[in-house]
């Protein structure tokens, strides 16, 4: 796909960003902390600026369907402690520690459409761009469908029990929630246009590549590291699964 840059696209993302702003400023129900409205205005302008409404369809899919997910069993979650903070209000961390990687992506596309390069370049971005939210919102269900509903958690290292909630703990419940959700987002990528059915399949399997080794971090690495932040886990998380798309794209072309 070929995408031309105008300023045109860039006040349109600077307009609407503004209004939904506005918007989400007054609405009793917050799902961003204040400094997160201002960090999702500037990716909102990043997305629709680089790759137009159709990458922007997919951001929103996994931010409403994302927090939507996040609230599940909120009140149980809350009383065992393992509910997300704010009551899953996001902040700035959440939004760059979701995006960051499809961020990159997307102006990777514009550098490389505004050089006249490699179309397949662009593509194989796209790619990554899709399957970067693909694994996120896989690993946000997985994770929260498991810690409300999942009746046996393994830690994935050794497959012993452990109580829901635990970092690298896995469950059959949030597993198959979690390949749902990268399909979903996967699909909403494909109907804009941004990626083919392929690359459908690729996205999915990205995904739960990169979800189980986000659990094996978890498991192996979180707790011994004060600097390895859930954020820092969840950018490493998406990097993974969008190299991962990218790699398995470039091994079909074999």
């Amino acid at each position: 796909m070929l995408y031309t840059y105008s300023l045109n696209s860039w006040l349109v993302a600077v307009g609407l960003n503004t209004l939904l702003l506005a918007i989400a400023w007054i609405v009793p129900k917050k799902l961003l902390t204040p400094a997160g409205l201002f960090h999702a205005w500037v990716l909102g302008v990043l997305i629709w600026g680089t790759l137009s409404w159709q990458g922007y369809v997919v951001v929103m899919f996994y931010f409403l369907v994302g927090s939507a997910v996040t609230r599940l069993g909120m009140a149980q979650k809350e009383a065992a402690g393992i509910a997300e903070k704010r009551s899953g209000a996001r902040g700035p961390e959440n939004v760059w520690g979701s995006a960051l990687t499809g961020t990159l992506c997307a102006i990777g596309t514009l550098i490389i459409s505004t050089l006249r390069g490699n179309q397949f370049i662009v593509s194989l971005l796209l790619l990554g761009y899709v399957a970067s939210f693909s694994t996120k919102l896989s690993d946000t269900c997985a994770s929260e469908v498991g810690k409300a509903y999942g009746k046996r958690t393994f830690l994935i290292t050794n497959l012993q029990p452990v109580p829901r909630g635990t970092e690298g703990a896995v469950s059959l419940e949030g597993t198959l929630a979690g390949v749902v959700a990268s399909g979903a987002i996967a699909f909403v990528g494909w109907g804009v246009g941004l990626i083919d059915l392929l690359g459908v399949l690729l996205c999915i399997m990205a995904a739960f590549i990169a979800t189980n080794l986000e659990s094996v971090i978890g498991a192996t690495l979180q707790n011994k590291f004060d600097w390895l932040t859930n954020e820092l886990v969840n950018v490493l998380n998406t990097f993974i699964g969008a190299i991962a798309a990218v790699l398995l794209a470039l091994i079909w072309q074999l």
